[in-house]
């Protein structure tokens, strides 16, 4: 009886299998969303980037909802009212929550609208709903900050990704400037750090990004980052 065949990795395939097995970070950070203004196919690159590196962390850059009716700039008079919108972009967010039911997710200046015209209002923050109740995400971690082996995530309001790595000399990684991709490396005597501006998701055809419409293209896609070490991009086709 013939014995299986059962060939045996060796150079740099094994050296590629075995980073593809071993224990670490592996974290797919995916760009400003603004639903429910996010582009049709987003998700599913999205998904395809996170199976194609074998990634197993998750971290949303933050304006997962664009909360346009509410804006602190002028509104569209035909758009969607407050209701309608907010209904929309629960329902369009639950397809970024089934595909991704255990997630980071960085609060950017979209998401944090109405909470700060409740401060504004002086309504105390006991009568306010947590956001994953509101967008009903309950596994969703949503903070201002956080660090991922050493990496800094944060939306990035003001400075761009590579000034701030270099000022704070750490690792960092942002959203919110939806023209910008890239990851730049600056490299000292002693240490090395990336800036890696994610890009965007954003459908720039849709009545609330009329704002950017004398912009530069909107740079759709997201990053990578392996072990706090290893940081890319990844451009949707278009």
């Amino acid at each position: 009886m013939k014995k299986d065949f059962r060939p045996r990795l060796k150079n740099n395939v094994k050296k590629a299998y075995l980073n593809l097995i071993k224990k670490e970070n592996r974290v797919l950070v995916i760009g400003d969303l603004h639903e429910p203004f996010c582009l049709d196919g987003y998700l599913q690159f999205c998904k395809d980037t996170y199976a194609k590196y074998n990634l197993n962390k998750v971290v949303f850059i933050g304006d997962v909802i664009d909360n346009h009716y509410s804006s602190y700039h002028e509104t569209d008079s035909d758009g969607m009212g407050g209701g309608e919108e907010l209904e929309l972009a629960i329902k369009k967010i639950s397809k970024w929550y089934k595909a991704f039911p255990k997630a980071d997710v960085l609060l950017g200046n979209h998401d944090i609208i109405i909470s700060r015209k409740a401060q504004t209002g002086s309504i105390p923050s006991k009568w306010i709903k947590s956001y994953k109740e509101v967008l009903e995400t309950p596994k969703w971690n949503f903070v201002h900050k956080m660090e991922v082996d050493n990496v800094a995530y944060l939306h990035g309001i003001g400075s761009k990704a590579h000034i701030r790595s270099v000022k704070d000399m750490q690792s960092t990684v942002q959203g919110h400037h939806h023209t910008e991709i890239y990851t730049m490396w600056k490299v000292g005597a002693n240490a090395k750090v990336f800036g890696m501006q994610t890009g965007c998701g954003i459908n720039k055809d849709s009545y609330a990004m009329v704002y950017g419409r004398w912009f530069p293209k909107p740079a759709i896609g997201c990053g990578v980052v392996i072990g706090g070490k290893v940081a890319f991009n990844e451009l949707m086709d278009l």
